[in-house]
């Protein structure tokens, strides 16, 4: 296993705490202007990262410091239970020492965490700008790769053109504010993405962690019925961006499909947003998913920025 490497006078590494979330959230912030132009980055989100019962603080997280001045962040998380670890990393640029210095500590703790789980080996996923402020070069030569592409797509929004649709005939919409619906919408979304790249299955309790469920608004989750399907496709979307809505999840089960729900979903929330006096709403879309880019498109979604998924596989040590 590659030990880590010495830090040069000046730097130093240290485990985060949920009170380092303000100081977190203003260097994700300041990585945000330098690549796709805005902050992006709400501190309730790095909070819920921080605070996140399934992220061990302690062994999973860490803060770079250069005389004392907060450069790099890294955090790491285990969904899978098994080879595949998560991570997620960022740098002020021009820092290649810092930039080794915690890569090597968070390739050899997922390599941990993978033999942990009793895998052989770690597959390790980072998501990046697709223009990072870190050298890919550097990334390549330690031997990640780049294996999948998100789009960050948006869309404008107006109360006089983007109006809450009528559904298609046979179909009724809910929303998710009683306890069985908010089961019904965990299964639905495990199913819908069951197919798809980097997905995970979570228990409902998991689920309920992941979106940090004190704090979320279940009127701004939709269930919808077919007749003669029942419960066909669900939409989840979040208010709580200061630049725009978002859209987090939008699935039909494949039974469903070709009924015009995908459609339909995306124009309410389109209307919805609309309604309470948003100018933009977006959603991340992965460009290999079939027909997911193109119906976005055909709706009048643009590409606002995008990312790249790498992957660095590791053999672990034997146990």
């Amino acid at each position: 296993m590659t030990m880590p490497t010495t830090l040069p006078p000046g730097l130093a590494v240290r485990p985060a705490t949920v009170d380092d979330a303000a100081a977190v959230c203003a260097l994700l912030n300041e990585i945000d202007l330098l690549e796709i132009g805005r902050a992006d980055t709400e501190l309730s989100a790095v909070q819920a990262d921080l605070k996140h019962p399934e992220v061990d603080l302690e062994h999973d997280s860490w803060l770079l410091f250069d005389d004392g001045r907060l450069v790099a962040y890294g955090l790491l998380w285990d969904e899978s239970g098994g080879q595949q670890i998560d991570t997620e990393y960022c740098t002020l640029p021009d820092r290649p020492q810092a930039s080794q210095h915690l890569l090597d500590l968070m390739e050899s703790r997922a390599a941990e965490r993978a033999a942990a789980n009793g895998a052989d080996r770690a597959v390790v996923h980072l998501h990046l700008n697709i223009a990072p402020t870190m050298d890919l070069r550097a990334l390549r030569e330690r031997g990640w790769t780049p294996v999948r592409r998100y789009n960050s797509m948006v869309r404008p929004l107006s109360r006089e053109a983007d109006r809450l649709p009528e559904p298609p005939p046979g179909v009724t919409l809910r929303p998710c504010l009683a306890e069985p619906d908010r089961r019904r919408a965990h299964a639905l979304l495990q199913e819908t993405f069951a197919e798809h790249f980097d997905f995970h299955p979570r228990t409902y309790e998991q689920w309920l962690d992941d979106l940090d469920a004190e704090r979320a608004d279940w009127s701004l989750m939709w269930i919808a019925h077919l007749d003669g399907l029942g419960d066909a496709a669900v939409l989840h979307t979040d208010n709580d961006r200061t630049s725009m809505a978002w859209i987090g999840h939008l699935g039909v089960l494949r039974k469903a499909r070709a009924n015009g729900l995908g459609s339909y979903l995306l124009r309410h929330a389109f209307g919805h947003y609309a309604a309470l006096g948003r100018e933009r709403i977006g959603l991340a879309v992965d460009t290999d998913s079939s027909g997911a880019l193109a119906l976005y498109e055909r709706h009048g979604m643009t590409l606002d920025f995008a990312v790249q998924a790498w992957e660095l596989i590791r053999p672990v040590a034997a146990r």
